[in-house]
């Protein structure tokens, strides 16, 4: 079925269609009756990036049944036959046969769980992975993965950092539903989730301090660390934080994460994968109230190092293995809906419930990126990097 076919490129197809492209689509849809005027008006006016436009259609499209998702695949071939037949959108001849890898990341459920319009959007459904799919790429780059434990012989452990309720800032209105996006999205991934909310900064410093001490994390092999707050280019306000008083900074310094968890401070988690979200103002003013910038660190553990001798000393590389995708540019803004939470959160999950099932984690932070080509508004970058391997979420395995 057409609108099936749809679906499943939905998101290939929004990351790469052109903006020239999309617009002639819009021109033609509106010549054969499947938009009317008014639609490609409010769908070109409300919608910022050509990413947005190109999701925005495709919804569209699946909402009006496969007879309209036909005229948009025959109106693509028209326009870009190069990206029709990348998508396996081609009418006449049979889709291209997937790489292996591709085709075993496949699920046999997948068109169940969200063949029909009236079900939920695929951004929250998170898609497992297969068995097949994981032990062909353990058998093809076995060397190259970060190794992860058996479904049922691991304690996987994350902390979720939420302050929405300050003394003299605002109330960052939408902030709970990223708590919810995020503690759905780390369950479904199999952490055990450790929540806390309205913190100060030295109570965030002794959160994430006796988080890096849990003994579970002996028998995990990844963890997430989450921090949402009001914040400063290089620090995480607590809820004490009054920018007209010195005496009273309140700042939790983000290097401190790095510090908790690094392999000397934190040995269950040595070698291990670590994936450190924050979301918090960048800039050096504090955001407005319906702003926030949103940060991603991410800390995947390789293999311990070769010890180097060093003045008759043995030393270990305490930082290693870090990755950082940040939502903005210095200085710059990031935006958060006061109803659905943060920009950037929201295609996080949506990029890790679509892809993880084949991606690892540096080419998920490379697709929420392209999710942002064009805006004027923000663009994510990723920094302070050294993975040495791929980390693989492998959901539901």
């Amino acid at each position: 079925m057409a609108d099936q076919l749809l679906f499943d490129a939905r998101v290939d197809f929004v990351e790469r269609v052109l903006s020239e492209v999309l617009l002639q689509l819009l021109d033609d849809l509106l010549k054969d009756e499947v938009l009317t005027g008014r639609e490609k008006k409010a769908l070109i006016e409300e919608n910022k990036s050509t990413s947005d436009k190109a999701r925005c259609l495709l919804d569209k499209m699946r909402k009006r049944g496969p007879k309209a998702c036909g005229k948009f695949i025959s109106r693509l071939q028209e326009r870009d036959p190069d990206l029709c037949e990348l998508l396996n959108l081609g009418a006449v001849s049979p889709p291209a046969p997937p790489a292996p890898l591709e085709e075993l990341s496949l699920p046999l459920r997948q068109q169940e769980v969200t063949c029909s319009p009236s079900q939920q959007e695929a951004s929250a459904v998170l898609i497992p992975c297969t068995p097949q799919f994981k032990k062909a790429l353990l058998e093809k780059e076995g060397a190259e993965l970060y190794p992860m434990k058996e479904k049922g012989q691991r304690k996987r452990m994350a902390l979720l950092i939420n302050n929405v309720k300050f003394d003299h800032l605002s109330e960052r209105r939408g902030a709970e539903k990223d708590v919810e996006n995020m503690e759905k999205q780390l369950k479904e991934l199999d952490y055990t989730v450790e929540t806390h909310r309205d913190l100060s900064a030295q109570d965030i410093n002794e959160a994430v301090k006796g988080f890096s001490q849990h003994q579970a994390h002996l028998e995990s092999d990844s963890t997430f660390v989450v921090i949402m707050s009001h914040g400063k280019r290089d620090a995480i306000c607590g809820i004490h934080y009054n920018d007209e008083d010195p005496q009273k900074k309140n700042l939790f310094l983000i290097d401190n994460i790095f510090k908790h968890l690094n392999t000397k401070n934190c040995a269950g988690l040595r070698n291990k994968p670590k994936v450190i979200v924050i979301q918090a103002c960048r800039g050096g003013m504090l955001c407005a109230e319906s702003v926030c910038k949103c940060v991603f660190w991410v800390s995947d553990s390789a293999s311990a190092p070769k010890s180097l001798e060093d003045d008759g000393m043995w030393r270990e590389l305490k930082e290693r293995d870090f990755a950082c995708l940040m939502a903005c540019t210095p200085d710059t803004m990031s935006y958060r809906d006061p109803e659905k939470g943060a920009i950037l959160i929201q295609k996080l999950v949506e990029t890790i419930n679509t892809h993880a099932h084949k991606d690892h984690i540096e080419e998920l932070f490379r697709k929420v990126r392209n999710q942002f080509d064009g805006s004027k508004l923000q663009m994510p970058v990723t920094e302070r990097t050294s993975l040495g391997k791929k980390f693989y979420l492998f959901p539901g395995l």
